[in-house]
């Protein structure tokens, strides 16, 4: 399969700082068309277009023509599986911790 025809992973889209913020930008509010979201950075329109595209190829961005505008939301159900790989790791840190917690005070015993 070629690349352009891949499916982005969604943590390949969320590893650049813009698209971070492009996303947080977008959970605030209903839609944003792109005009106001390119005001929020110092880059040009067409770099912000870039980002975006990158968020729609991995579905955490959808986007509407209104007009000649394209307004665009967050659609924050593929950051599901980010949230599942976290907590994976948060119970698996907390349960070592707990483990080396009463080895340690086995030893102070």
């Amino acid at each position: 399969m070629s690349d352009t025809n891949q499916i982005r992973d969604v943590y390949v889209a969320i590893a650049d700082p813009t698209r971070r913020e492009l996303i947080r930008l977008l959970a605030d509010v209903e839609e944003l068309p792109l005009h106001k979201l390119t005001s929020q950075f110092q880059m040009g329109r067409t770099a912000i277009s870039k980002h975006l595209a990158i968020l729609k190829e991995a579905g955490l961005v959808l986007d509407r023509k209104v007009g000649r505008e394209t307004r665009y939301r967050l659609n924050p159900f593929p950051l599901q599986e980010i949230q599942d790989w976290v907590g994976f790791y948060s119970k698996f840190w907390s349960t070592n911790m707990l483990r080396l917690h009463r080895l340690l005070e086995e030893e102070d015993e």
